[in-house]
This record gives structure tokens, sequence and C-alpha cells, in this order.
């Protein structure tokens, strides 16, 4: 049934503007058979299979319900559908009704652009990949000129933030400029929350977009159709770049995402005008795009940490090394996908590439270097420190040494007087004959050094120990003039004369 108003309007079209059934049922979006009965005049009424009508008329709500839950179903499925409930009709008559019932398709406008106007971004999911023993999902971030249709696309293996606002550092560096506003879909990365018309953006977009003075806008929801080029790239992307391309690594990939982009994408006929290519409406467009500023946005993720009791911090399950002074300190994680600073408050202090397998150790050879010898350093400050490293061989005389039952301290105390009276290589050649006489005591190290003094027949000089007397290493003495020596050593004679 149609309102009384409606059957009024139809009968003034009608009857006094002269217009036609079908124009009407047009413009009314009505059925031309609901115009026929409004109108109410026998000769325009043809006649009507009451039977076939009949059928269909106890499964018109049924298909209502239908239609409106799944406005594409085709009518040959719906017929199968009602068949099993008693329908005894046939399709034509069907088809009649469901064409009547169905929702008519949303209309859209053809949407323009001006020249460096509008980019339209959104990220695409490529599946899984392997790297080393960890498997990532790689994405790719998409933004597409709406005007020219020129593309940019960077993959990651996440959709976080960070690699949202750099796949924007890297597309603006490929445009060699900005357009002036971006469309987004709803991402988590763009747009926070929405009530209606209003939109909380992401204050990390909005700090990017006011770096490159851009303009973001998100779509509406549900309206898939208002970043249809974007689209419509990606879908490019997927068979004209993704398909059959084995995957390497990240950097590799991105690489021949570039050069894919340059060569193949931007020789593709122009939408507007099949007579140009991508790349040349591009060259006219890039000059209208908005400047780029001095420097890249930053868009490294700083994560706080602190070292344990080793050289290494933990990130994303690998570990990555340290300078040995900063065991202990807070320090901050600066994370880009490509790289990792750590910082100690603002000062670099180590850089590493980021890995994306699982349980790498990603070590600076420094690092490890200044740690050996800070510890030989440590190990040097005490006596049995500076014997073990000058003599090596004296750890196992005290070791046979002690299970004879001598005392570790008086036998380590008596060789680092040795060593200070002798020298390395004479306590070295006296520590390797005891062992090897099986006489391992320190009273047979210092009898064997005795021997060797003996029978060279060298006096027996005690070199000064600068450990033992640190105020000798500043002694200066003043040489005297040798005049005054030769004038004492006159005789009196000499005097007299």
């Amino acid at each position: 049934m149609i309102e009384p108003e409606t059957i009024v309007r139809i009968r003034q079209l009608f009857f006094a503007e002269h217009w036609k059934i079908g124009t009407i049922a047009l413009q009314l979006d009505l059925h031309h058979e609901t115009v026929r009965d409004a109108v109410d005049t026998g000769r325009f009424n043809r006649a009507r299979t009451e039977y076939a009508m009949r059928k269909t008329d106890p499964y018109v709500e049924f298909i209502e319900q239908t239609l409106k839950q799944y406005p594409r179903l085709r009518a040959t499925r719906i017929y199968h559908m009602i068949q099993p409930r008693g329908y005894k009709g046939g399709i034509s008559q069907l088809r009649r009704l469901v064409a009547h019932i169905r929702p008519a398709p949303e209309a859209f406008l053809k949407l323009r652009t001006f020249p460096g106007e509008e980019g339209q971004a959104d990220w695409a999911h490529f599946g899984m990949v392997p790297v080393g023993r960890a498997r990532r999902r790689l994405s790719c971030f998409v933004i597409a000129l709406s005007y020219s249709r020129w593309l940019s696309m960077r993959f990651f293996f996440d959709q976080c933030l960070e690699s949202f606002l750099d796949a924007h550092n890297e597309a603006f560096a490929d445009f060699g400029g900005v357009p002036r506003i971006i469309l987004y879909d709803n991402l988590k990365a763009a747009v926070l929350a929405r009530r209606g018309d209003d939109v909380q953006f992401n204050p990390r977009l909005l700090e990017l977009a006011a770096h490159y003075h851009f303009a973001p806008r998100p779509c509406r929801p549900a309206r898939g159709n208002e970043k249809g080029r974007v689209e419509r790239a990606i879908q490019y992307i997927r068979g004209s770049f993704f398909a059959a391309r084995p995957f390497t690594t990240l950097e590799d990939f991105n690489r021949q995402a570039r050069v894919w982009c340059a060569e193949t994408a931007s020789q593709r006929k122009w939408v507007e005008d099949d007579s140009r290519t991508v790349g040349e409406v591009f060259k006219e467009e890039q000059p209208q795009l908005l400047p780029l500023p001095a420097h890249r946005f930053e868009s490294d993720l700083l994560v706080p940490a602190r070292s344990g009791k080793t050289i290494y911090i933990r990130f994303d399950l690998n570990d990555y090394s340290i300078p040995p002074f900063a065991v202990g300190r807070p320090l901050t994680l600066a994370v880009s996908p490509h790289q990792i600073r750590i910082l100690h408050g603002a000062t670099l202090i180590a850089c590493h590439r980021r890995a994306w397998d699982r349980h790498q150790v990603i070590e600076d050879p420094a690092h490890r270097q200044t740690l050996l010898e800070e510890k030989r350093r440590a190990l040097g400050a005490s006596p049995s420190g500076r014997l073990c490293l000058a003599v090596p061989e004296s750890e196992t005389l005290l070791d046979q040494a002690f299970r004879r039952g001598e005392s570790i301290g008086r036998s380590t105390t008596q060789l680092v007087q040795l060593l200070d009276d002798f020298g390395v290589d004479d306590l070295q050649w006296a520590i390797h004959t005891a062992l090897e006489r099986e006489t391992p005591r320190v009273s047979s190290v210092a009898w064997l050094l005795n021997q060797r003094r003996r029978t060279s027949r060298l006096a027996a000089p005690r070199p000064v120990s600068m450990d033992r007397r640190p105020d000798l290493a500043d002694l200066h003495v003043q040489p005297h003039n040798s005049e005054v020596y030769d004038e004492l050593s006159r005789s009196d004679t000499d005097d007299e004369d």
C-alpha cells in the first residue's frame, strides 16, 4: 500500500502534467503496476494473471526480509529457498516480484581532485613469511595520489604506529612533496575514536601532519568507495607485483618495490585519458605538491630499558650489546624498522641493525673488547691477580702446593716477592722447572732462582718496586756542575801555589 499523498502526486503528474506511467514510476521509485493502480483508469490497466500473483503472495514478506539482509541475492537462489516452503509457481513470476521488491542500488558521483590536492592511504596484508626461526606478518602501506594515481609502497613486519609514521616519511620522499589532504580509513593509527562527524585523531598523526603541513581526513564509516583509488591500487599490487614473487629479505623486497613503482606501475594508462601514462601525469602533478621540510619526522619508537648484569639489552626476543659502563643504568631504545639506537640520556652509546629473527645476539665487538680489558685491569689490581697475569703457570704450582698442605696466602705473598726481585722471565723459568722436577713448593722456586744467580755470579740487586714506593715515581734529582767536584779534589799545595 502507498500513502494517499503519493496517490495524489501520481494522479497530478499523470492527468495534469501528462507524464507517462514509466516516467512516474522511475521518478517516484515505484513499480509501474503500483502507478497504474493509483491512476485507477481501466483503459490503462492491462490484464494481470491473478493466478501467478496469488502463488507469490504468501512469500512476499519472507522475500522482503531476505532481500533486506542480502540485497544482492539472486532470484534463482530465492526460488530454491521458497520451493521447500511450498511455492508452486514459476521462476518468471518470482523474478518480476524480486525486481519490484529489491532495494535500489546506491548511486555515487565520480570524484575528481586537483593535482597535488589529495592522497589516499591504507594498509594491506600479504600473509606470513619466514624470517630465520621466526614467522612474521608481512604488511604493505600504500599511498596513492588521487589525481595521477602515482604509488608509493613500503613493506613492514607489523602495522604498528611507528611503521605507519615511517611509511609516510618514505612516501613523501618518493613523491618529492606532500599532498594537501590524505584520506584514511578508520585505522587505529589514524583515528582513536569518533562519534558521528566528530573525530579524535591519534596525537602522533597530528604531529606528523603539523610537521609536513597536510590535513588528515578520515572516511565515513562503511564508505569504502571514498578511498577507491588506493583500494584499486592494492589490488593492482597484489596481481602485478606480489603474485609469484618469492620473499627474500625486507630490505630487498622494498628495493624491488621501489623499482617496480618507478618502472612498471608508472607506465600503466591514466584512467582519465588512456593516451597518457601515470608517469607523465605525475610529472605535471609533482610541482603542485607541498614542499618537503628540512628534516624528516622523528618516527622511532622510544622504549625505556635497563640491562641486567650482562652487557646486553633484550628487545623483541633478541639481545643487543651495550658498552660496559651502561650496565644497570636507565637507558632508552629508539626503535625503527631498520635499526635500534641505544641512548643514555641524550647521548647515543650504541647503534645496531634491527633483527627480525628470534633469539639472536647482535653485538658490537668493541663492547666485548672493552669489557675484557676492564676484567684484566681488575684482575691485575690484586697481588694474586698480578701474579696470575704475569706467570699463568703459577696457578698450577699453587694448586699442587695447596694439596700438599701449604698455605695459599703465604705462598702467594712469597711468589709475588720473588716476582719483584727476579722479574717475570726468571720466575716463569723457575716455576716451570719446579713443576717438571715434581717439587711444587715455593721454597724450591726460591732455591732455583738463587742458585741460578749464584751460578751467573751476579750481584743481588733488589729492584725498587714502584707499586710499594709510589713516592719515588715523581722523584727528581737536580744535576750539579762537575766543576764543583774538581774544585774539591784540589790539594792544599795547589792552593798555596
